[in-house]
């Protein structure tokens, strides 16, 4: 992604029953950033995520645009949800695909339109964005909920399969676990 101001201006929708508001993450959303992503792997893969670890992360983000940035939808004027945007360049397109990542709208918020505002925001901000040629992201096999959501705004499924392999770095490595 471009790292220009320009590319990345503030983007403010209104859903039809809540004052939702759409910006950038700073430094000060450390906290509810790493709070989010913990507790989005437990919820999604019951996995136990290393605080440290996480904090680490996200701050390196927040730090250095060339990772990405962090997208943060604040409902009645509360942090309510949030999604990271990071990109891969396409050669085959001549392009960048910005990744939409580490998405989670807090419970007590959900089903009222906050990931619908995040999605339309990132997407405002990447046709704005020039060189950038798409949008993805992956979701889990068994989050149908989450895959009728992405439908519904325009995704569409593609033939392709994620496939990973973790690298080790003497044992345990940065990541804090030898598994996920």
């Amino acid at each position: 992604m471009a790292s220009t101001t320009s590319n990345r201006r503030r983007v403010s929708r209104s859903s039809e029953r809540h004052a939702v508001r759409i910006r950038l993450a700073e430094t000060a959303d450390l906290g509810f950033l790493a709070e989010n992503h913990r507790a989005m792997a437990w919820e999604t893969e019951r996995k136990r995520l290393d605080t440290a670890v996480v904090r680490r992360g996200t701050r390196a983000v927040l730090r250095d645009p060339a990772r990405g940035f962090y997208l943060v939808a604040d409902l009645d004027g509360q942090p309510a949800g949030q999604l990271l945007v990071t990109h891969e360049w396409s050669d085959w397109r001549d392009g960048d695909f910005w990744w939409i990542q580490s998405v989670f709208v807090r419970p007590a918020f959900r089903r009222a339109g906050v990931y619908r505002m995040l999605h339309a925001a990132v997407s405002v901000l990447a046709e704005n964005a020039p060189g950038v040629r798409g949008l993805r992201l992956y979701a889990a096999r068994t989050n149908r909920s989450a895959q009728q959501t992405y439908e519904k705004l325009g995704m569409k499924k593609t033939p392709y399969v994620v496939y990973e392999q973790l690298v080790r770095r003497g044992g345990r490595g940065r990541g804090g676990s030898r598994r996920g």
